[in-house]
């Protein structure tokens, strides 16, 4: 059996959270903190708490970034773009010390509706973090391209940011999907073949 371990904010946890370990089945294992991992320091903190829980673990996968790009008071970012890459890259320097394989979920788009999140700030700090996490060999699933597919349909519209019913539905897929890919790759050592491996996942890439 392979251990999974799921980190994240509500998306992952009233999200595709709920639905993953049923997805991949009885040869996973599936951990997942039982609170929202929020924003990027956040989970830096929180990782140390999760550490027990997260034991044996294989593959993780990972998502911030909502909180990090709301604007509550009107007066910028909650996360400033340099604090987000230094707590995001020491989130990925402890993850890939701990564990074979960590995959990073693009942050999700919110409706146009949304008043303290906007998606030009989303893909921006997207945009700013996925190169550097490639680099470290990390492996990205890109839900938010497969969401601004069609924000209507997969973004609820009574608080436009969480997942709706639909939403739920295709991004556990997708997480299940490309967890059972990168399991098949569990003790290959060599980048090469992990870059390899990564550059045939069709949904995976940085969004532009």
């Amino acid at each position: 059996m392979i251990k999974v371990t799921l980190l994240g904010d509500s998306i992952r946890m009233i999200g595709y959270g709920r639905v993953v370990p049923t997805l991949l089945g009885e040869n996973f294992d599936v951990f997942q903190p039982n609170e929202n991992c929020r924003f990027a320091k956040y989970t830096l903190r929180g990782l140390f708490d999760w550490e027990k829980g997260m034991s044996g673990t294989k593959i993780v996968h990972w998502n911030n970034g909502l909180w990090d790009t709301c604007n509550l008071f009107g007066d910028g970012l909650f996360t400033s773009e340099s604090e987000y890459i230094e707590n995001m890259l020491r989130i990925a320097d402890i993850l890939i010390a701990k564990y074979d394989k960590v995959i990073f979920a693009t942050t999700t788009p919110v409706t146009i509706q949304n008043q303290y999140n906007k998606n030009s700030d989303i893909e921006k700090y997207n945009a700013l973090i996925v190169p550097l996490l490639k680099e470290k060999g990390i492996i990205i699933n890109d839900l938010y391209q497969l969401v601004s597919s069609d924000i209507d349909k997969y973004i609820r519209k009574d608080d436009n940011i969480h997942l709706s019913e639909e939403g739920i539905k295709v991004c556990a897929e997708q997480v299940a999907d490309i967890v059972r890919k990168v399991s098949q790759t569990l003790g290959q050592n060599s980048k090469g073949k992990l870059n390899s491996f990564i550059d045939n996942i069709n949904f995976i890439g940085a969004p532009i």
